[in-house]
């Protein structure tokens, strides 16, 4: 880990008040690192970890996203009911699913409209609207 990459790492978790575990870094380093956001699945992100010096088990990997999306550095995306992307972009966007790679991208945030929304029942409030576009190569 480079001390770029390193610092990016620790600051990320730090921001979020986790405890800077050898594992968490490591997970975080290739969530973050870089600098660049991501879409990762427990089991893509648990793959990538043979890069890394620390050894991560795919229980701590979907343990550690897990606490990521609860302290608010990651948001979990589902696809279709059974697969969960984790996307290090935590603001409002659309994201595109690719069916045929199951990709999971972000789509222009610009260019979305939603003209309007039904009304939350009596109690409640929305809390969020996550547009997944899905998309087949012709």
């Amino acid at each position: 880990m480079t001390t770029e990459t390193m610092k990016r790492s620790t600051d990320w978790l730090a921001g979020a008040g986790l405890r800077p575990t050898r594992q968490r870094l490591a997970l975080a380093e290739l969530l973050v690192g870089d600098g660049q956001n991501r879409h990762v699945t427990a089991e893509s992100l648990h793959a990538s970890t043979d890069r890394c010096a620390e050894s991560v088990s795919l229980a701590t990997v979907y343990n550690t996203l897990r606490a990521f999306c609860d302290a608010g550095l990651i948001r979990e995306v589902m696809v279709d009911g059974t697969k969960s992307y984790f996307d290090t972009r935590v603001d409002d966007h659309p994201h595109f699913f690719w069916e045929d790679t199951r990709e999971l991208t972000d789509a222009p945030k610009e260019e979305l409209e939603i003209a309007g929304l039904p009304d939350a029942p009596k109690g409640t409030e929305i809390a969020s609207v996550d547009v997944v576009i899905r998309l087949r190569r012709s």
